[in-house]
């Protein structure tokens, strides 16, 4: 007695007496016991080609066979349904008319799918057949490369007998062997994919004793990912290194490298960096991706008198701008978005960096290169000669670098730069400890912006309300201080993760270096009474610009008392 048919393609075979019970009872074995489609089975024993069983499924659906092969989609079609969906659903849009939408499905015969794929476009759908290996092909071309669920690929590679078997000490022809299975490599673009999906800005692959970590940052938070189990740390690290044309036999010594990840729409470059540590490489990717990085000046959410003042600073014919704080604060993004804003035809930019983190149009962008010799102070030096208006140095870090570029701008070069320092006040004694002299300081310093990045609150799910006296206390202020003023934080829903937070945006600290400033800059002030002066002056905190996104209700009380 033949046993139950779940497959519907088989049970449409049968109900139409296609193929007798002992051929579809072989079919069926086949599919249970090999994992294989029933279409690639049914082509493999000879019992009924690629065109007839399309045909087969057109009759029963009452619709028509497309060729996907030499059919190019329109890209106004394609907008219609989005590459995650089409990813998941294993699908391609292929005529769009009025509400109605002709999609081509890997597997036309669920109508589960097609119900659900109609409610998640909005459209009615009517389904078309075509080659499943003709759609997973067109899936790739306009949306790029497959990407399941991570925990579908642990479980390919979980159930993947060879990597199982894996020796640290591989030769370098079997590492490179292992490399290119295609279970690794689809593991890898799905964590990268999934992680630049999430906004993430960084992707930290870590091995340790008994576990192989995988962790991302988003908002400058580290969120942890499903981990793959420990023997896989050398065939995922080295796949890394491959796409990177870093080389996977050296494992001592660290190495940098970039990938450029093809996101279907969209290349998003990746900062490659790996670490020999005592359980093999740590290996962190930093994410450039241009699409997530808004560079003009008005969205960077400045103050309005920032705003006005910078603008005004950058049209002066030379002098020195420092925007300073820790690593990760946006400072990058501040210059890059300011020399954009001045990058026009009649104005010679040059910019030296460690390393180039954004192509942008118009710029000659240098990178420093310490192997060759290639350091801030030799771009510097040969820069002048190259006749330039305004120069950008990633990091001033040591006397060389900063003594050029206080001559650059005695020489009439406007020069931009950033500094490691905790406040505004700070970068001026951080350039006096390098060496530098007072009387060169004061008169070639214009400005310095100190700024932080805080998390958002999700829009979605922002709730009011009331503040305990413990918390205010952590900001200095008592209930009399913000008399009717409300404040927010996020509850936590699917749109941020259950984080509350969604996106992050600039807190910033303006020192203007007015006379007075000058004057106690010859006379070698200490940080302290800068600071006190420039308050007096008039100079809004990082603290004050935090308890204005507060009361904006742009960021929560934690967010500013972890940052100022």
């Amino acid at each position: 007695m033949p046993t139950q048919i779940s497959n519907p393609f088989l049970a449409l075979i049968k109900e139409r007496q296609l193929l007798d019970d002992m051929q579809i009872e072989s079919v069926k074995e086949e599919h249970i016991q090999s994992g294989k489609s029933v279409e690639q089975i049914l082509m493999d024993f000879g019992l009924m080609d690629m065109q007839t069983q399309l045909q087969v499924k057109a009759d029963f659906l009452a619709t028509e066979v497309v060729d996907l092969s030499n059919r190019e989609i329109p890209p106004e079609v394609l907008k219609l349904i989005p590459p995650a969906t089409a990813r998941m659903y294993k699908c391609v849009p292929v005529a769009a008319y009025g509400d109605s939408l002709q999609v081509a499905l890997v597997d036309p015969l669920n109508p589960a799918i097609i119900d659900e794929l109609g409610f998640m476009i909005g459209k009615d759908v009517h389904i078309v057949v075509a080659d499943p290996d003709q759609i997973e092909k067109a899936i790739v071309k306009y949306y790029g490369e497959d990407t399941g669920s991570v925990i579908e690929a642990l479980q390919e590679l979980g159930a993947n007998e060879e990597l199982t078997k894996i020796n640290p000490e591989e030769s370098f022809a079997e590492l490179t062997d292992l490399t290119n299975e295609v279970p690794i490599i689809r593991f890898v673009n799905l964590v990268i994919y999934t992680a630049i999906k999430d906004r993430a800005s960084d992707i930290h692959f870590e091995p340790f004793e008994d576990e192989f970590k995988i962790r991302y940052r988003v908002d400058g938070a580290l969120y942890e990912m499903t981990p793959p189990p420990k023997h896989l740390a050398l065939p995922v690290i080295s796949r890394i290194k491959v796409m990177a044309n870093l080389d996977i036999s050296e494992r001592r010594l660290p190495q940098d490298g970039r990938i450029n990840f093809n996101m279907g729409d969209r290349q998003v470059d990746l900062r490659v960096s790996c670490l020999p540590t005592e359980f093999g490489e740590s290996v962190v990717l930093r994410v450039l991706d241009r699409l997530s990085v808004n560079l003009d000046l008005e969205r960077l959410g400045f103050p309005k008198y920032i705003y006005d003042y910078i603008c005004e600073v950058l049209q002066m014919p030379n002098g020195i701008i420092v925007v300073t704080g820790p690593t990760g604060s946006g400072k990058t993004t501040t210059l890059y978005s300011g020399l954009r804003r001045i990058n026009t035809i009649d104005v010679k930019i040059l910019t030296v960096e460690d390393p180039v983190e954004y192509d942008i149009e118009g710029l000659m962008q240098v990178a420093v290169n310490e192997a060759v010799g290639m350091t801030f102070g030799k771009a510097l030096r040969a820069f002048l000669r190259q006749d330039p208006d305004i120069i950008m140095v990633g990091e001033i870090r040591d006397v060389e670098t900063a003594q050029i570029a206080v001559q650059a701008s005695l020489t009439g070069h406007l020069v931009l730069s950033t500094l490691h320092t905790n406040d505004a006040p700070g970068a001026v004694t951080r350039l006096i400890d390098m060496g530098v002299e007072p009387f060169l300081i004061s008169s070639t310093l214009m400005a310095v912006l100190a700024q932080r990045l805080v998390r958002t609150i999700c829009k979605q799910c922002k709730t009011p309300f009331e503040p305990t006296e413990n918390q205010l206390s952590l900001l200095n202020l008592t209930h009399h201080d913000i008399g009717e003023k409300m404040f927010y934080y996020g509850r936590g829903c699917s749109n941020c993760n259950d984080t509350g937070y969604k996106g992050r945006k600039g807190i910033y600290e303006l020192l203007v270096i007015s006379e007075p400033i000058r004057i106690m800059i010859n006379e070698r002030a200490p940080t302290v009474v800068l600071r006190q002066k420039a308050i007096e002056l008039g100079m809004i905190t990082l603290r004050e610009d935090g308890l204005r996104n507060i009361f904006d209700g742009e960021t929560t009380i934690e967010e500013v008392v972890k940052y100022t």
